[in-house]
């Protein structure tokens, strides 16, 4: 596995980073994880529709924000400086519970960052991506193309998440969006303490890659174990 940190970088220059990935993982290159931080866009899965935006396309096109329509499943999203973005490109025909347990996976990986930050997250049964107390705090979309992931997982770290104004966070109507930063100061507040300080990104970064390097250990390939979804 390749871990790459792109730092922070526009969406259309990640997205060729990745697509050329994808295209050599398929043809046998080593697997890959990107680590990154977009700047302010705007992002629509397969499933998007227009209602999953708060305000019309041209409006953030005239704000000068990034607007793309994505091959990853799910519905509108926004991706920030301060939100951990990670991409990975990795082959799923053979892995045991194919591209449902890989999302597993890596929603896991956002719960296990959490709790390491003081930060309790779970899952939500039928909705996708990690939640506290009903903020979402990580989103998940994948695209797959023969059995070869990308796309991924976005995590709010930093506390303003002002770009969350501009969408209905996933197309799920009244959830809101919350982040670490903003749930490490909740808890803080509640136990009568100061606020912590802003949690560093590549702290995060590195917690991320820990923890994908631990599940990944733990989900072995079978070999010769046909694909299924």
């Amino acid at each position: 596995m390749i871990v790459q940190d792109l730092g922070l970088i526009e969406y259309d220059a990640a997205h060729d980073i990745q697509l050329e990935r994808r295209d050599a993982v398929e043809a046998g290159a080593d697997e890959t994880l990107f680590l990154l931080e977009h700047q302010p866009v705007v992002t629509i899965g397969r499933t998007g529709r227009a209602q999953g935006l708060m305000v019309p396309e041209s409006v953030l096109t005239e704000r000068g924000i990034a607007v793309r329509h994505t091959e990853r499943g799910g519905d509108a999203t926004c991706h920030f400086p301060g939100q951990l973005v990670v991409y990975v490109v990795f082959r799923l025909a053979k892995r045991p519970g194919g591209v449902r347990a890989f999302v597993q996976l890596l929603e896991q990986c956002a719960i296990d960052v959490c709790a390491g930050l003081g930060v309790p997250a779970h899952r939500r049964e039928g909705f996708p991506g990690v939640w506290i107390d009903g903020g979402k705090i990580a989103s998940i979309g994948l695209g797959v193309r023969r059995w070869v992931s990308y796309h991924g997982l976005a995590l709010n770290v930093g506390a303003d998440l002002g770009p969350f104004e501009w969408v209905v966070p996933c197309g799920i109507a009244g959830a809101r969006a919350t982040s670490i930063d903003l749930e490490r100061r909740r808890l803080a507040e509640s136990a009568g303490r100061p606020y912590p300080e802003p949690i560093p990104m590549e702290h995060v970064k590195h917690a991320f890659v820990q923890a994908f390097r631990t599940h990944q250990a733990a989900s072995p390939v079978a070999a010769g174990e046909a694909p299924r979804q």
